[in-house]
């Protein structure tokens, strides 16, 4: 059975957001400061002459930019997911990522010093962009590379805390004790325990990059798999795919909303609602057509 919400996982829920964004604000803030303390500390040494506001200029300009910019690392690599199996392919999108990252953080901490320096009546001079950017871009990919692995080491907890499915597998003797093509039950690891989740018990299920979570009385359990391989094991009388993303439960099913745009939205007993792309509508209508659902879709 899938733990109560009664656990520490749930409770962090409502924090989740606010600790997420506070982490990288403390990190931005402690990199600027310290930042800007051993520049200060370096030119010292060298006996070079700048105003002490100047090396603090320069890092938090820099540190507040990729502050910036970490809900598009995010949305990125949630796009993009990177695993074991799949980060050959994904290298040369996370290069040309790197770059365009760069790009974006050396011109906003630019204008930024820019706006600074003619606030002190002076003048900012980046140097020559081409050898400036190729310097910098030697720093930004060092940081965009470690604000990938933070991230994803982040999910890996956050997927080790809820619960990660698996698909039982047949035992090194004796015949399985279920057909491993269309399994009963889903074996779900959560912080070094065990447990099964019956498969009828799922009430939908959504891709996110490698993996489809499965949604279980309230919790998401990713499963390494596509929703496609996951259709084909999922019994047919009691799961449809409504969306190149998404796979419901029919016993779960309320009322289908047809929109003007052809697509329809699928509501489910519990209020939650998930989007049905006109491809299955018709063939979700069917099935659902002798059943309590069908007799409240509108249209």
């Amino acid at each position: 059975m899938p733990p109560s919400d009664d656990t520490a996982w749930h409770r962090f829920q409502p924090w989740r957001r606010s600790f997420e964004i506070g982490f990288w604000v403390v990190v931005t803030v402690v990199n600027a400061t310290a930042n800007s303390i051993t520049t200060q500390m370096d030119l010292h040494r060298r006996g070079l002459d700048f105003a002490p506001w100047e090396p603090a200029a320069w890092e938090w300009s820099s540190n507040l930019v990729w502050l910036a910019m970490v809900p598009l690392v995010v949305a990125f690599t949630r796009r993009f997911p990177l695993h074991w199996d799949s980060w050959r392919r994904l290298l040369p999108l996370y290069v040309g990522a790197s770059l365009a990252i760069s790009l974006l953080h050396v011109v906003g901490m630019v204008l930024i010093r820019v706006a600074v320096y003619r606030s002190q009546g002076m003048t900012y001079d980046f140097g020559v962009w081409p050898v400036e950017f190729g310097y910098e871009y030697l720093k930004d990919v060092r940081g965009f590379a470690s604000m990938v692995l933070g991230i994803e080491l982040y999910r890996l907890v956050l997927r080790r805390w809820q619960g990660e499915a698996s698909l039982l597998t047949a035992p090194d003797a004796g015949p399985p004790v279920e057909p491993v093509e269309r399994p009963e039950r889903f074996l779900v690891r959560k912080l070094g325990r065990e447990f099964l989740v019956a498969a009828d018990d799922i009430e939908w299920a959504q891709a996110s990059g490698n993996y489809v979570n499965l949604r279980v009385r309230g919790h998401d359990y990713p499963l390494r798999s596509t929703v496609g391989a996951l259709q084909d094991k999922l019994d047919p009388r009691r799961f449809a795919r409504i969306h190149r993303s998404y796979i419901v439960n029919l016993d779960r099913i309320a009322s289908i909303e047809p929109l003007d745009t052809g697509d329809a939205r699928v509501h489910l007993k519990d209020g939650t609602a998930l989007p049905c792309s006109r491809t299955w509508r018709t063939g979700l209508r069917e099935r659902v057509g002798d059943g309590p659902a069908a007799a409240r879709t509108p249209g």
